[in-house]
Order: structure tokens, then C-alpha cells, then sequence
């Protein structure tokens, strides 16, 4: 850890992510992380509505707090600017308030009050038939379930009486840089408007007419502003970081994790977390086309200064090895085994998959289908008496994560784009080698992976080199 003085100063990046929140403290001279801090939330709530995926906000907030005040103190006191990321997709609800202030065990902090819960990207309420019923969005993106706007369609049509009691919706992140800025309104960047569809990225404005004539409740949508602006300054002092510190508007997850580790245009990123994405930069003026193909594999997310990034964006990543790991865990329960935490088995898998080095097993580990073919599922065959240790499993089912996720983006499709070399962010990418090992052999192109590369530094990046 580096040595600080009195007049160093800071930057605070925050990620709220899927299944974890992290928050890093980046020295604005020397542009390196001096302090870093991350917990799981353990959010995930029941639901009576078939294929939800939910989270409960005052966990996730309850865990912001603890990550936050788990940095020095000293620092937080010298911090001159906030970057907040997160989940894309998802969407939550609150009354003008939203929160209330007070100080608790870690100092000066705030609560939910009146809010939703968090409906997740992950979200599956949303069938194909359902889709199809909307109205078509003026917007590159295609809907999808999961969406924000999807998601308020559903509410709509089947729980109208639910959005009646709040005036306000936004991603989670969004609702962190309201409560700090004491906002009674959602500013949302180009990069989350565009990730909840209905939100055309060339004119940077919502599809007011096409959702007005649905019925939609347009007043409940947030302004939209330039990724990378302010959104305003914290309304009262927060663990320490002073009243009035500048915030931003909220980013992508995916892109500050691109941000946090593309150095040069010719570098595509990897990113692998709870899901996967393989991305690289768009040349300068590209536009994509007004329509979306909906069977192709590819996207196109806004990124800065009206840039774009090609992603392969796969809903399978980190969390079907995690799947994987709670199906043995089950296993083990049932048979009377209950002592073995989930981070053991994990860690186990992956040495016997790194002592097993190959495996003729092929998992086609699509357990959560995909955004352009909702249909597909997870397969498992060339199975043998010989091929079924937990090092030849663990082993093809990393291999089938990053094989799904070149299916999507093929090598030749990088080279034909210029990338020249392949930079790995993410969780899950950091955490097992065997996923590292696998996509070194898929790429003919360099596989490099860099220290501090993830979301949460990506904001902090940003929020210095751009607020």
C-alpha cells in the first residue's frame, strides 16, 4: 500500500455489482489504486412472479456502506470526486425521498426508505411472447427481458397498481448518486438509457411518442445525460468524504470495466464476471444501423463522445461456474456433507482442473440462453467412463464459457477489425486460471491481463480524467 500525505487527494469508484460491491480509492496524480475494498451482498430475494430475479436494496446498500467504511479514513476525508457503476439493465423505484440520512455504526450514511426492490438484468419475467407484443423501439438495441423498460411494461400491464406508489425508477447505481446528491429526480447516463431500450443513442433521447401512445408511464422515466458528466455534488458528508464532492452520473459496469484495461484502440477486452463480454472499439463516426438484427450475436454499446464498442455481451460467465458450484454444494447437503464452504469447493475445482489440463468432455454451458437465441440451453456430451473426475468437468466447462463467447465473436472477426492484442478484466477471469488458460488457446491473438482492471477502478478512472 502506498504511503500518503496530507495533501494527496483522491478519488472514490464505486461498483454495484451483480453479486458484489466493490469501491477502490484512486490518488489523482499518480493515477494508481492505494486502497481497495469488496464484499458480497447475498441479495438475491423470492419472488411469487414466475422467473423473477430480485434483490433486496437495503443489502446492497448495507454493503456499500461497510465497503466504504472500510477505507482509511484520512483518505475518504481527502476525497474530491465520486464515480459510481454498476449492473446494467435492471431497474428499481422510489418516492421522492428515497432514503434517510442519519449516523450509524460506520458514521454518517444513508437508508433506503420507500423504494422497490432491485429487478435485476438477470430478470426472466419477460417471455418471448411478451416481447413481441411491445411496440418496436426506434433504437439499434432490441429489447430484451431484463430491461428496464421491459420490466415497466410488464408492471403495466400486469401490476399497474404497483407503479402507483412511486414516482421515480432508475438502475440501483443511479439511486446511489440520487441519495448522495439528495436528487428528488434519476439523471441516467447514454450508457444505462441505452441498456433499458426504448432510447435512441443518436438523438440521446427516450422514445417519448412511441411509449406515450402505449400508455407507458413516461414520467417515471429518468433524464437522460452525457456519459462521463456530473450529476452534482453530495448533499452531506458521507463516511467522511466532505459535503459537496462532486458526483457523477452513473456508468455502465461493462464499459468502465473496458475503460479500466483498453489502452490502445487496437486492444479488445475480455471481460468475464457474473456474465461475459468481448468488445472492441468502433472507428471514429461509426454509427450502428437503425435496426437491429435480432439474431446477431453482436451489439453495439454506447461508450464516450458518441464512440461506440462492439460487444459480444453473453449472459453465461462466472455465474454458471457459480451455478455449478451451488449444484455440488446441494449434492453434498443431500448426502449429509454440510461443512464445505462454496469458496473451498471453488477453489478445489479449479486445482483439479488445472492438474487435469485437457478434457475430450464438451459442455455447451448455455444455461441461461442467450439475448439472440432465447431458446438455447446447456448441453453435456462426449461423455465416458474416463472423462467424468471433477477435473475433467471443471475443465470443460470452462472451456465451453469461452467457447460460447468466441462462437459469438469469432477470432477472425478481431483481426479483421484491426485488434491486435486481447486484455482480460473481471471477477471471475481474475479469480481462475483455468478460464485464463482456455482463453490463451481459443485467441490467436495475445492474451494480456493487468493489475487493477475491473469496474470499480474503471469509474474512478473516469471520474478523474473526465469530471
Amino acid at each position: 500500500m502506498a504511503l500518503s500525505s496530507k495533501s494527496d487527494k483522491y478519488v472514490l469508484g464505486m461498483d454495484l455489482g451483480t453479486t458484489s460491491v466493490k469501491v477502490v480509492l484512486l490518488e489523482t496524480q499518480s493515477k494508481e489504486v492505494t486502497d481497495s475494498y469488496s464484499l458480497p451482498t447475498r441479495a438475491d430475494s423470492t419472488s411469487t412472479v414466475k422467473h423473477a430475479k430480485e434483490q433486496d436494496l437495503d443489502k446492497i446498500i448495507e454493503t456499500l456502506n461497510r465497503c466504504v467504511a472500510a477505507l482509511p479514513r484520512e483518505k475518504l476525508q481527502n476525497v474530491i470526486k465520486i464515480g459510481v457503476s454498476g449492473q446494467m439493465h435492471g431497474v428499481m423505484f422510489w418516492k421522492a425521498t428515497g432514503c434517510r440520512w442519519g449516523r450509524g455504526d460506520a458514521g454518517h450514511m444513508f437508508w433506503p426508505k420507500d423504494t422497490s426492490r432491485l429487478i435485476t438484468w438477470q430478470d426472466g419475467r419477460c417471455s418471448t411472447d411478451f416481447l413481441h407484443s411491445l411496440p418496436r423501439p426506434d433504437s439499434h438495441i432490441s429489447v430484451a427481458t431484463g430491461f428496464g423498460c421491459a420490466t415497466i411494461f410488464w408492471y403495466l400491464r400486469h401490476r399497474h397498481e404497483f407503479l402507483a406508489r412511486f414516482a421515480v425508477a432508475g438502475t440501483v447505481h443511479d439511486y446511489v448518486v440520487a441519495m448522495l446528491c439528495g436528487l428528488d429526480k434519476c439523471l441516467m447516463s447514454t450508457q444505462n438509457a441505452a441498456s433499458w431500450g426504448y432510447f435512441n443513442t443518436h438523438s440521446h433521447q427516450w422514445n417519448l411518442d412511441i411509449l406515450k401512445d402505449t400508455g407507458f408511464p413516461v414520467h417515471l422515466l429518468p433524464v437522460p445525460v452525457q456519459s462521463g458528466s456530473p450529476a452534482g455534488q453530495s448533499c452531506s458528508e458521507w463516511h467522511g468524504i466532505p459535503a459537496h464532492t462532486p458526483v457523477g452520473a452513473a456508468l455502465g459496469d461493462f464499459q468502465c470495466s473496458v475503460y479500466s484495461c483498453m489502452i490502445d484502440r487496437t486492444d479488445a477486452v475480455l471481460n468475464i464476471s457474473t456474465s461475459a463480454q468481448l468488445s472492441f472499439a468502433m472507428p471514429d463516426g461509426f454509427q450502428p444501423p437503425k435496426t437491429p438484427a435480432s439474431s446477431s450475436p453482436i451489439s453495439y454499446f454506447p461508450y464516450f463522445n458518441g464512440s461506440y464498442l462492439a460487444v459480444a455481451a453473453s449472459l453465461n460467465g462466472g455465474n454458471v461456474m457459480a451455478t455449478f458450484v451451488e449444484m455440488l454444494t446441494g449434492w453434498m447437503k443431500e448426502l449429509g456433507m454440510t461443512d464445505v464452504s462454496d469458496s473451498t469447493i471453488y477453489s478445489k475445482l479449479v486445482k483439479a482442473a488445472l492438474d487435469q489440463g485437457g478434457s475430450d468432455l464438451e459442455v455447451r454451458p448455455t444455461i441461461l440462453g442467450e439475448r439472440h437465441n432465447t431458446s438455447c440451453f446447456g448441453q453435456v456430451s462426449n461423455i465416458s467412463a474416463s472423462n467424468l473426475s471433477l477435473g475433467h468437468v471443471t475443465r470443460a466447462l470452462c472451456c465451453g464459457i469461452m467457447g460460447n463467447v468466441v462462437s459469438m465473436m469469432p477470432p477472425q472477426t478481431l483481426l479483421e477489425s484491426g485488434v491486435k492484442q486481447i486484455r482480460g478484466s473481471g471477477s471471475a477471469l481474475a479469480r481462475n486460471e483455468v478460464l485464463r488458460q482456455e482463453a490463451e488457446k481459443v485467441f490467436t491473438l495475445p492474451v494480456l491481463y493487468g493489475k487493477d482492471v475491473d469496474s470499480a477502478v474503471g469509474v474512478a478512472m473516469i471520474a478523474n480524467d473526465r469530471m
